[in-house]
């Protein structure tokens, strides 16, 4: 995260030439009394949160009610929505819904403000998105997803529905502490608390580093990587 003030980081995008293909980016404010997150970018879908569909060329602060009285610990941004963690574990998200990736309800096709993404059961404490998923860690090492699964990338089994538009726990992980996650387009990664990590989803180009495996609905797990 930087140090810089919001004014002061102002000031040094606008001295800078900044990339107009780029979707959007995201900065965490460091200030000592509340911590909040600035956003600029493509505005589709509301990615950015700002109550619009304007594109933004300098950070804009996100302010509404949701986080009237929370800090932003954290945001993760995916393919067009992004999600943000408070400091007290919950979870919000804006941005296109196409696939459930807000987490919020499937009737919603997109959103202009963070609307808070309930059905965990414990406090979040880290955030992860893919193109099209997302997913979030509990205090106790319980991993949810939600969004696209169309090639396996929720990690929900054989049987789970092509798009999973609310929070769902991996059970099959019960009893595992995960600490992290890391999602892409159709892939999913997940490390331990015992450092072991965990892919799953499309394979294709070797994405999931365990050689020529395309797709796979399960877990494949690699022990050579010390986290």
């Amino acid at each position: 995260m930087w140090s810089r003030s919001l004014s002061g980081m102002i000031k040094y995008i606008s001295k800078r030439d900044i990339n107009s293909r780029e979707l959007w980016r995201r900065w965490m404010s460091s200030e000592p009394k509340k911590r909040f997150a600035a956003l600029w970018g493509n505005g589709d879908y509301g990615r950015l949160g700002l109550g619009s569909l304007e594109s933004q060329w300098r950070p804009v602060p996100v302010v509404c009610s949701a986080f009237e009285n929370q800090c932003v610990k954290a945001i993760a941004c995916g393919g067009a929505h992004t999600l943000f963690l408070t400091d007290n574990g919950r979870v919000y998200a804006t941005g296109l819904n196409d696939f459930g990736q807000l987490g919020i309800s499937e009737n919603i096709s997109y959103s202009l403000e963070p609307i808070e993404v309930s059905g965990f059961e414990k406090e979040v404490v880290h955030i992860s998105t893919g193109y099209y998923h997302s997913a979030a860690i509990t205090v106790d090492g319980e991993l949810y997803i939600w969004g696209k699964n169309s090639n396996g990338q929720l990690g929900l089994g054989k049987k789970a529905a092509k798009v999973v538009s609310v929070p769902t726990k991996i059970e099959c992980l019960s009893g595992i502490r995960i600490k992290l996650a890391a999602l892409g387009s159709e892939h999913s990664v997940a490390v331990t608390d015992e450092g072991e990590v965990l892919s799953w989803g499309g394979g294709g180009s070797g994405r999931l580093g365990h050689g020529h495996e395309s797709s796979i609905l399960g877990f494949l797990t690699s022990s050579r990587f010390i986290c």
